[in-house]
C-alpha cells in the first residue's frame, strides 16, 4: 500500500523562485510536438530533444508513494538526477476523456510536466478504431443524453402550459433530424473547445491509438513514444449479452445518432441509462417499453425513490415489464423486431435497445503483457493512488471501475497528478459522491440509502415528504414529488438526501455541500426557506416519518406530520 508520508523538499522562498525559474525555461526549450522514438525501445536519446537532461527535470518531484516502495514511479527528484534515462514525456495518457484529459493539463499547466495524451479520431459512435478528444461524457454520453433529454421534455410542458392559459390550434411537431443536426454540430464546437484547452495547457496530443509495449513505452498507431509515467484512462464501452439476434440492437451509442426517431421501442435494462433514453424516446412520442430482469428498475438506489421514479414514469405512458430476461431478438420479414424474453415474445418494434451495462475499455492495450493487473470485469487493478502494479503505470476514470462517473474521473485525474508532479501524495475521496439520474422525473442523490444507513448505523431517523409541487395544481398532471433525508439517530448528522422531481439534479447539487461538510438535521432546521420553491422542503420537514433502532424488530411509525403536504 502505498505511504502518504511527504518528503522533504526546500521551502524557502529563494529556492521556490529558482525551481520556477527553471520550470519556465526548460518548458520553453522542450519541444512540444510529438517525438518518434527513431528505434524499437526505450533509452535512446533522441534526435529531436532539444532541452538538457538536468535542467528539463528541475520541476519533477518524487512522490511519497513511490518513496515507500522504494522506486521512483517515474518521477525525480527536484534538481534532476534519476535514473538516467531521457524519456519523451514526463506523462504519456492514453485516452482524452474527462479523466485523461485532466490529469495531463494539471500536470503541464500546474507542475510544468511534458505531458501527451492519445486519442484516435472522432466518429459518434466509438469503435476500437474511433473516439475522439473529450471522451464518452462529452461525445456519446453525458453532455448530448442530456441535450436530448432537454428536447423531450419539451411535449410534457407543452401539456402543462394548456392549464396555464395556452392554447394550440395544432399539436407542436418535433423534427427529429433538425435534433441530432444541431447535436452533432455541438459536439465538433466542444471538441474544438476540448482541444484547444489541452494545446493551451501545453499538452501534445496525439491523434491514434495507443498501446503500451513496455513500462515506459507507448506505439500509437506504429510510432513509439516514451514516458516516466504512462496513465490509462480509455474510460468504459457498452456491454451486450451474446443472445441470437444480437446484430440487430442498438447500443447507447447508436442511440444517441440514429437516422429517424424509433416508432415503438423495446430498452432492455433497469439501470439510470435505460430511464434516461426510456424518458427522452417516450417525450419524443415512441412507444417505450422497458424490460427489466429485477422486479424494480435502479438496482442500488434508496428502495422508495425506486417505487416512486417507476410509478411516475408508467403515469406518462412508459410500460415497464419487470422479471424478464431477454432470449432472442428476431427481425421479421416487414423489417420490425421482436424480443423474445423468459415470459414470452413481443413484436412490432422499430427499435431494440440494449443498456445491460458497460465494461472497462482494456481490450488491446498491451496490458496484460506488460504486467497490468485485470480484474475479472476487465477493470485494472489500481492502489489508493491509481497505481497498477506495475510501478510506472497508473489508471483513473471508468476503466478501473470504482465510481464510474464524470466528475469522479476529474477527481482522480487531478489527485494524480498532483500525486506524481506536486510533492503532494493525494487519494481520491469517494466519500458523499452526488449522483443524478436523467430521467423523467429526474432523480439526485448524496450519501447513504436508507439501507445502507440502517446497516452502517442502526438507529437511524428518516424524514420523507411526497406532494404535488406547485406547477401541477395549476397544469392538472399527476407530478408528484419524493424527497428524503436520512439522519444518524445518535449524532443527528445527516447521512444522506435523496430526491425524484423537477430540478432534482440541480438542488441535489448544493445539498451534496453540506453532506459532505458533515452537517447535522438541527443545521438543516436552522436554515431559512426559499419560497416558494420545492427546495424548501428539506429545511422543513422537522418530524420523522419513522424511527429505526437496532434494539426494535421492526420500524416505530412515527404518526402525526408524517408526510408534509403542499
Amino acid at each position: 500500500m502505498a505511504a502518504t508520508t511527504r518528503l522533504p523538499f526546500p521551502s524557502s522562498s529563494s529556492s521556490a523562485a529558482a525551481a520556477a525559474a527553471a520550470r519556465t525555461l526548460a518548458r520553453a526549450l522542450s519541444p512540444r510536438r510529438p517525438l518518434l522514438l527513431h528505434a524499437s525501445r526505450r533509452g535512446r536519446h533522441l534526435l529531436a530533444a532539444a532541452s538538457s537532461g538536468g535542467l528539463r527535470h528541475l520541476h519533477r518531484p518524487l512522490s511519497a508513494s513511490a518513496a515507500a516502495s522504494g522506486g521512483s514511479n517515474g518521477a525525480v527528484p527536484a534538481g534532476g538526477g534519476g535514473s538516467g534515462h531521457d524519456y519523451d514525456y514526463d506523462l504519456f495518457t492514453i485516452g482524452a476523456g474527462s479523466g485523461g484529459m485532466r490529469a495531463s493539463r494539471t500536470a503541464s499547466s500546474l507542475y510544468g510536466a511534458r505531458a501527451a495524451v492519445c486519442e484516435p479520431p472522432f466518429a459518434t459512435v466509438a469503435s476500437d478504431a474511433h473516439g475522439g478528444v473529450g471522451g464518452t461524457c462529452v461525445l456519446r454520453g453525458c453532455v448530448p443524453k442530456k441535450l436530448l433529454v432537454y428536447a423531450s421534455k419539451y411535449s410534457h410542458e407543452f401539456e402543462e402550459s394548456r392549464g396555464f392559459g395556452w392554447m394550440y390550434e395544432t399539436d407542436p411537431k418535433h423534427d427529429w433530424r433538425t435534433l441530432i443536426t444541431n447535436k452533432n454540430l455541438e459536439l465538433q464546437r466542444l471538441m474544438g473547445v476540448q482541444t484547444n484547452t489541452l494545446k493551451n495547457s501545453g499538452v501534445t496530443i496525439i491523434e491514434g491509438r495507443g498501446k503500451i509495449i513496455d513500462p515506459h513505452t507507448v506505439s500509437v498507431d506504429g510510432k513509439l513514444y516514451t514516458a516516466k509515467n504512462i496513465l490509462i484512462a480509455v474510460g468504459g464501452r457498452p456491454s451486450m449479452p451474446n443472445i441470437p439476434g444480437i446484430e440487430h440492437v442498438i447500443d447507447s451509442d447508436a442511440a444517441l445518432d440514429l437516422p429517424s426517431r424509433p416508432d415503438k421501442i423495446a430498452i432492455v435494462g433497469g439501470g439510470y441509462i435505460a430511464l434516461e433514453f426510456a424518458g427522452i424516446f417516450n417525450g419524443l412520442k415512441s412507444d417505450v417499453h422497458v424490460f427489466i430482469r429485477q422486479k424494480k428498475v435502479l438496482r442500488g438506489f434508496d428502495e422508495e425513490v425506486r417505487d416512486f421514479v417507476a410509478e411516475q414514469m408508467s403515469l406518462r405512458g412508459i410500460t415497464f415489464h419487470t422479471e424478464q430476461t431477454p432470449r432472442a431478438v428476431t427481425k421479421l420479414d416487414d423489417g420490425l423486431l421482436s424480443l423474445k424474453t423468459n415470459k414470452g415474445t413481443i413484436s412490432g418494434f422499430s427499435h431494440v435497445m440494449f443498456a445491460t451495462g458497460r465494461k472497462p475499455n482494456t481490450k488491446n492495450l498491451g496490458l496484460e503483457e506488460v504486467g497490468v493487473k485485470i480484474d475479472e470485469h476487465g477493470a485494472i487493478v489500481v492502489d489508493e493512488y491509481s497505481r497498477t502494479s506495475v510501478d510506472s503505470v497508473w489508471a483513473v476514470g471508468d476503466v478501473t471501475n470504482r465510481v464510474n462517473l464524470t466528475p469522479v474521473a476529474l477527481m482522480e485525474g487531478g489527485a494524480l497528478a498532483r500525486t506524481l508532479f506536486g510533492n503532494e501524495p493525494t487519494k481520491p475521496d469517494y466519500s458523499a459522491v452526488p449522483s443524478a439520474v436523467f430521467s423523467q422525473p429526474p432523480i439526485g442523490q448524496v450519501g447513504l440509502t436508507e439501507e445502507k444507513a440502517i446497516e452502517k448505523y442502526g438507529d437511524v431517523d428518516v424524514y420523507t415528504a411526497n406532494f404535488r409541487p406547485l406547477r401541477a395544481t395549476l397544469s392538472g398532471l399527476p407530478d408528484r414529488v419524493y424527497m428524503k433525508v436520512v439522519v444518524c439517530a445518535i449524532t443527528n448528522k445527516v447521512l444522506g438526501v435523496h430526491m425524484c422531481g423537477e430540478d432534482a439534479p440541480e438542488i441535489i447539487q448544493g445539498i451534496a455541500i453540506a453532506v459532505k461538510a458533515g452537517l447535522t438535521k438541527q443545521n438543516f432546521d436552522a436554515t431559512v426557506g426559499v419560497h416558494p420553491t420545492t427546495a424548501e422542503e428539506f429545511v422543513t420537514m422537522k418530524n420523522p416519518t419513522r424511527k429505526i433502532r437496532r434494539d426494535t424488530a421492526a420500524e416505530a411509525k412515527i404518526k402525526g406530520e408524517a408526510v408534509s403536504q403542499k
